[in-house]
């Protein structure tokens, strides 16, 4: 999976095994993931058993859903997937505006990996199967995610180049699972109430970080639409106004109580911060307006951007760390008093839930 904001990646234990506590007392077969990002805690779901429903607004999180939830293994095996990309790799480089904005007049990638990036990327704008070309796209996606020179947020670009961009971009077959899915690529807020299912989960923006902002690159590279940009970090025109409102200290409330208002499910997992602009006293008032809630907290190491301090445009330093943990949070709420009393229970006997 590629390095994301936010990203669940040492949390699925914790959260796969809060769904798997209510399946285990009301059985779930259908969940729903409203803001699935980079598809870490659907492909979680789906590998488990799960018919998932992943949705997300933005171009780039929809292509990662559309490969690693709802294609089918079976239909697009390694054996068939492998020698395209090994087609794709031995491809000439093509040195034009992608190479020109990201490795020349910003510095995300070495302008070698970059001309490969863009060679591979208008081949996979040739091909019509519109799943083969989010498989392929993914598998772009993650090997330049391996090769660039970030932090792991594309606000900025670090002023010396990291040693991976150093390295070859090599494209490999990505973690592709047995069965189907459903991704969509719609405002959660307007998706919401047209899906059912047993659970639903969500992991919406805690706070002002844009997630169109931080891989804004990503974007870029899913749309192909060579956009106007801006500033140092060349960042598309359209990050001033594709805003979403729970990046907005005023609007994250409201946002949030709508969104909560339109589920039709059994059950509702949602993801929280301490950073968030929504306290815990916030959402358990929202939240149970909705169902019985139950809360369960524990520490996590925040992101790597984070550890090492606050930079500028430039990729210079210009702020010190205030603190390396957060807490994270993790609210059931669910339709049945027996179910969120049982979860409550198991909590209490292990402190760190699951």
């Amino acid at each position: 999976m590629i390095k994301y904001l936010g990203s669940k990646r040492s949390l699925i234990g914790w959260i796969v095994g809060a769904v798997e506590a209510i399946h285990a007392y009301a059985p779930i077969r259908t969940i729903v993931d409203l803001f699935s990002g980079s598809a870490r805690m659907a492909h979680a779901f789906k590998a488990r058993g799960y018919f998932v429903h992943a949705n997300d607004y933005a171009a780039y999180a929809y292509t990662l859903a559309r490969a690693l939830v709802e294609a089918d293994r079976a239909q697009y095996p390694p054996e068939r997937i492998q020698p395209i990309l090994d087609t794709l790799m031995q491809l000439p480089p093509e040195h034009g505006w992608f190479t020109r904005t990201y490795c020349d007049e910003a510095r995300y990638f070495r302008p070698e990996n970059g001309a490969r990036i863009e060679a591979i990327r208008n081949a996979i704008a040739r091909y019509d199967d519109p799943t083969l070309q989010a498989i392929l796209l993914t598998s772009l996606m993650l090997a330049a995610d391996k090769v660039d020179s970030t932090t792991g947020l594309q606000m900025a670009y670090l002023k010396e180049w990291a040693p991976r961009a150093y390295n070859p971009l090599q494209l490999r077959y990505p973690s592709l699972l047995h069965g189907t899915g459903k991704a969509y690529h719609a405002d959660a807020l307007e998706l919401a109430g047209a899906l059912e299912a047993d659970l639903f989960y969500l992991d919406p923006p805690y706070n002002q970080h844009s997630y169109l902002a931080n891989y804004h690159v990503w974007e870029t590279l899913a749309l192909w639409d060579c956009p106007e940009t801006y500033g140092v970090a060349r960042k598309r025109i359209d990050v001033k106004h594709r805003k979403s409102p729970f990046n907005s200290r005023m609007q994250a409330r409201e946002a949030m109580a709508h969104l909560v208002s339109q589920i039709r499910a059994k059950h509702l997992l949602v993801s929280f911060n301490n950073e968030g602009y929504l306290t815990r006293a916030e959402l358990e008032t929202i939240l149970g307006e909705w169902g019985y809630v139950r809360c369960f907290e524990r520490l996590y190491r925040r992101y790597v951007g984070a550890l090492i301090g606050i930079h500028n445009p430039r990729g210079e330093k210009v702020g010190q760390v205030s603190h390396t943990r957060n807490k994270e949070m993790l609210f059931v709420a669910t339709k049945s008093k027996g179910v969120a009393d049982a979860l409550e229970a198991s909590g209490a006997e292990q402190p760190t839930l699951w």
